[in-house]
């Protein structure tokens, strides 16, 4: 379909196969990380076109794998969406402070998830 690559990470290897199921379902190549210094290895040298990335992660959590993103002159264009069991305020502020272009909170409803990656890609005008 649309071939766009994404990056996912979560260190649950449950939550990588029913979400990596559900992406290449809507045509996308998926990519997977299990910890943050993965996805920011990966992020280097994969230029996904979006990434979803956990908050709770092992190693480096999601937020500051999110500011090294947003912060890299290379990468810095790339949407990311930060999902989390962490849904209150603060946590979102911290979020958005890290760069995040959305934050969904889990469990999420995969079409909410697709619908907001379909946005932001839309969005994105890079790649």
């Amino acid at each position: 379909m649309n071939g766009k690559k994404i990056l996912l990470t979560d260190d649950e290897p449950n939550i990588l196969r029913v979400v990596t199921a559900r992406l290449v379902s809507q045509g996308y190549q998926v990519m997977t990380a299990a910890d943050g210094e993965e996805a920011l290895a990966k992020a280097r040298s994969e230029k996904p076109d979006l990434m979803l990335l956990d908050v709770l992660l092992p190693h480096i959590d999601g937020y500051k794998v999110c500011e090294t993103i947003k912060g890299d002159s290379d990468l810095g264009h790339i949407p990311v969406i930060l999902f989390s069991a962490k849904t209150q305020t603060i946590d979102r502020q911290r979020g958005k402070e890290a760069g995040a272009d959305a934050y969904i909170a889990k469990p999420f409803q995969p079409d909410q998830l697709l619908e907001t990656i379909k946005n932001l890609l839309k969005g994105s005008r890079h790649g």
